[in-house]
């Protein structure tokens, strides 16, 4: 029988943190705090968290591709 390994912090998305940061920053920039829009329910903290959201997709987009560009750069002779 084992036992659930409870001294080790759960695995995370590579990108997690930056996504994080960047829905923070997005919000902030419309005046509001992430954690407090996190715990609302209503509309608007929904609609902020969606845009959020499709804010930091496409910049997570955009900087993996930027890294596959780079990657590419450099596996050329």
């Amino acid at each position: 029988m084992t036992r659930p390994d409870t001294d080790r912090a759960p695995l995370e998305e590579p990108l997690a943190e930056l996504e994080r940061q960047l829905m923070s920053q997005y919000v902030a920039a419309a005046g509001h705090d992430l954690h407090a829009l996190l715990v609302r329910h209503d509309d608007e903290a929904r609609r902020l968290l969606t845009e959020a959201s499709a804010y930091a997709s496409a910049k997570l987009t955009e900087v993996e591709s930027r890294s596959h560009y780079l990657r590419e750069l450099q596996s050329k002779p």
